[in-house]
């Protein structure tokens, strides 16, 4: 991993959190005897979620651990904003939300009920410190950062959100929930070791957590991404199961695009409860456009209502969207419009490159897009997405029509 930090697995007990930094499994075990977080923090070996403490006398620490590929729960990162989508530990029926065998949701619920009451309720949520999987194999982790509850601009209620799931035919609920990642750059093993004994107001306490606990203020790492063109690999799903989705849609319309462009409208819609509706073209003499519609910004009673044009390619993986396509859509985008390019493949690369460099308003929802955008609606196999697909989208015909 030239380039990247990395921490070895003997140096794990003394070293520094470092924001991206690499921290080695033990090469010389397999399982639990290899897991690098139960070396770096005291927080156990095994689960998403793991802490140190209890809910009578307090957690003095919480460890969120995901691997980003569990298509049923899609956990998410935007390193853009700092915001972390999070899904609780209740994943098969049978239980009630909170009573889990490692006690995760009971976790996620104190720590959200404490960043809704007050300074007084603010001091007993603990620090929580996020890591995912490195690599395929083994037990490295890389740090994510420092984080707390809640995310700026969402309400009590919209931050920790139980969804309703089905397993084997029987119905379960989960939480999703959202936190911020803090601008905190380096974590000193100094603090590390006074939270480990209960006192994070000790010497080296984050200046950014401190922020938060005292006043609520969510300073977040926001990294927004450089200028740079996605290869088709990172264009396309990063799993087996996101592939079978896509290719299902693609199977089920064909290379009919006509067909597919309510699917993709449908998607669009999904992506974002901003977009307030939709209303297909005719199939001839559309002006360049599948679909056209509004989307909302701002509060209700000062809403403003932005108008998108829509254009849709269901193409098969590998065929690319290419510069003439994308070039009449931005022909067609009058003033105070801003497109929408929905594919079942990717955009090639002089195509997408000529769209970010000359700063159009293009939208791009590529494979990988859709089927996150699917998971995130609980549609996680091939299966399920044919089942939607006939009943939302029966071919025998599409006719242009409106959608609120």
């Amino acid at each position: 991993m030239a380039g990247i930090t990395e921490v070895a697995f003997a140096d794990l007990p003394n070293a520094d959190l470092i924001i991206d930094c690499v921290y080695r499994g033990n090469p010389g075990h397999v399982g639990a005897g290899a897991d690098a977080l139960a070396r770096l923090l005291p927080c156990g070996n095994q689960g998403g979620i793991r802490f140190a403490g209890n809910f009578k006398a307090g957690y003095r620490m919480v460890v969120l651990y995901t691997s980003f590929d569990n298509p049923d729960w899609p956990d998410n990162f935007d390193e853009g904003t700092g915001q972390l989508t999070y899904f609780g530990d209740n994943r098969t029926a049978g239980a009630a939300l909170a009573v889990t065998p490692r006690g995760g949701n009971r976790v996620l619920e104190f720590c959200f009920a404490g960043a809704h009451g007050g300074p007084t309720k603010r001091s007993t949520v603990p620090p929580v410190f996020v890591f995912c999987k490195e690599g395929r194999a083994g037990r490295d982790v890389r740090f994510l950062g420092l984080a707390v509850p809640g995310f700026r601009g969402l309400r009590e209620g919209e931050d920790l959100v139980a969804l309703w799931r089905t397993s084997e035919d029987r119905r379960f609920q989960n939480y999703r929930a959202s936190f911020t990642i803090l601008d905190e750059g380096v974590i000193k093993r100094q603090w590390l070791k006074a939270v480990e004994l209960g006192q994070p107001l000790a010497s080296g306490v984050p200046k950014a957590w401190l922020a938060w606990r005292d006043s609520g203020e969510y300073k977040a790492l926001a990294a927004p991404r450089v200028l740079r063109v996605p290869s088709q690999s990172e264009q396309e799903p990063a799993t087996k199961e996101g592939r079978e989705i896509v290719a299902a849609i693609h199977k089920y319309f064909g290379d009919d695009s006509f067909a597919f462009e309510r699917c993709a409208a449908e998607i669009w819609k999904m992506s974002d409860p901003n977009v307030a509706g939709y209303e297909l073209t005719r199939p001839t003499v559309d002006g360049g456009r599948d679909a056209v519609g509004e989307y909302g910004i701002g509060p209700d009673r000062e809403r403003i209502r932005l108008d998108f044009a829509l254009e849709a390619k269901c193409y098969a993986p590998g065929h690319g969207v290419g510069v003439r396509w994308t070039s009449r859509l931005i022909s067609r985008i009058r003033p105070r419009q801003f497109g929408v390019l929905v594919t079942t493949s990717h955009i090639n690369a002089q195509a997408y490159r000529e769209i970010r460099e000359d700063r159009h308003p293009i939208v791009i929802l590529c494979a990988r897009d859709i089927a996150h955008i699917l998971r995130g609606r609980g549609i996680t196999s091939a299966t399920q997405a044919t089942e939607w697909l006939n009943k939302e989208f029966p071919v025998s015909g599409v006719a242009p029509q409106m959608n609120q």
